[in-house]
């Protein structure tokens, strides 16, 4: 059955036999899976590749699109991210519920002809991206059945 997926809306699907999930959003098709040595079949990336993805490109797209209003020369933003679980005793600066505390180390690299104030200006602008703010906020999630064919 193909339904058409609405802007803003996203629509994964998978075997009840594996790991491989279709992903839709909007008109892009892409996909998830885990790698083999988990019991995958390595189709696409693991959900956290995806987390990650998803910050990565909302930090450089907001890096970048600051500096073109600010008519800064930033040639190209490399973001490099990758996630790990720390006791909460490691992270003791951190409040949580959980003995485990997820980290995500995010490392943003900015080619171009840009004086240090820029840098460090775009470095912080790097924090107002959408997904970060999202990420680094309170997070509501809503479940609810859905009409099975």
């Amino acid at each position: 059955m193909n339904t058409v997926i609405k802007h803003g809306m996203v629509e994964v699907r998978g075997s009840g036999m594996g790991f491989a999930q279709e992903i839709t959003a909007g008109r892009h098709r892409l996909f998830a899976d885990e790698p083999v040595s988990a019991g995958g079949t390595d189709t696409g990336p693991d959900p956290y590749g995806l987390l990650l993805a998803a910050l990565g490109a909302c930090t450089s797209m907001t890096v970048a699109l600051y500096a073109r209003r600010q008519n800064w020369a930033l040639d190209e933003v490399v973001v490099r991210l990758t996630h790990s679980k720390i006791h909460a005793e490691d992270g003791q600066h951190f409040e949580t519920r959980h003995s485990m505390l997820d980290s995500i180390e995010r490392e943003i690299v900015l080619h171009g002809k840009l004086v240090d104030e820029q840098r460090a200006k775009l470095m912080q602008i790097a924090d107002r991206c959408p997904v970060y703010r999202t990420l680094t906020s309170e997070i509501r999630i809503v479940t609810r059945p859905g009409q099975s064919a």
